[in-house]
C-alpha cells in the first residue's frame, strides 16, 4: 500500500482530518453495500435492535437506543415507519403508556440475514492486512485523545 506522505510529514498530519476522512470512506463504502441488497444503515440498526430485544421493542425503545449513534436519533421515526410499510416489522398495538411493540416479520428475519452477512463481508474487507493487535492500537490511540480533549469515552 502507498501512503499520502512519507512518514514524516505523516506525522505531522492533523488527526481530525483523517478521523473525518476514514469516517467519510468507510461509511460511504458500509451504506453503499447495504443499499445494494435494499436497505440503509439505520434501517439496519432498526431491524437489528428489534431482532435482538427478543419480545419487540417500542418505537421510543428503538430511537433511545440508537440516539447517539452517528446523531441518527429521532431520525429513525421515519426508517421505522418505511420498515413497518415494507412489511419487515410490525407494530402490535399495545397499552397506551408503552405504545406498540416492534416486531421482525419473516422477510425482515432475512434481510436482516442478508444485511449481518454483507456487514461481515464488509468488515473483513476493510480489516484485510490489519492484525487485531494493530486495530486494537489504533482505537486505544483514538480513546486516548479524546479523552486528551476533555471525552469521557466510557460514554460513547
Amino acid at each position: 500500500m502507498r501512503y499520502s506522505h512519507e512518514d514524516g510529514q505523516l506525522v505531522k498530519q492533523p488527526v481530525g482530518y483523517w478521523t473525518w476522512a476514514a469516517n467519510k470512506t468507510l461509511m460511504a463504502y458500509v451504506r453503499g453495500r447495504l443499499a445494494a441488497i435494499g436497505i440503509t444503515q439505520p434501517q439496519w440498526w432498526v431491524l437489528h435492535q428489534v431482532l435482538l430485544s427478543g419480545g419487540g421493542a417500542t418505537r421510543d425503545e428503538v430511537v433511545a437506543a440508537q440516539r447517539d449513534n452517528l446523531d441518527v436519533g429521532a431520525g429513525l421515526v421515519q426508517d421505522i415507519d418505511l420498515l413497518v410499510e415494507r412489511g419487515l416489522l410490525v407494530e402490535e398495538v399495545g397499552v397506551e403508556e408503552e405504545g406498540g411493540r416492534l416486531r421482525i416479520t419473516d422477510e425482515g428475519r432475512e434481510l436482516h440475514g442478508r444485511a449481518a452477512r454483507t456487514q461481515q463481508e464488509s468488515r473483513e474487507k476493510v480489516h484485510a492486512g490489519i492484525s487485531d493487535e494493530e486495530y486494537l492500537a489504533t482505537l486505544k490511540v483514538l480513546q486516548r485523545m479524546m479523552h486528551n480533549a476533555g471525552a469521557d469515552v466510557r460514554r460513547l
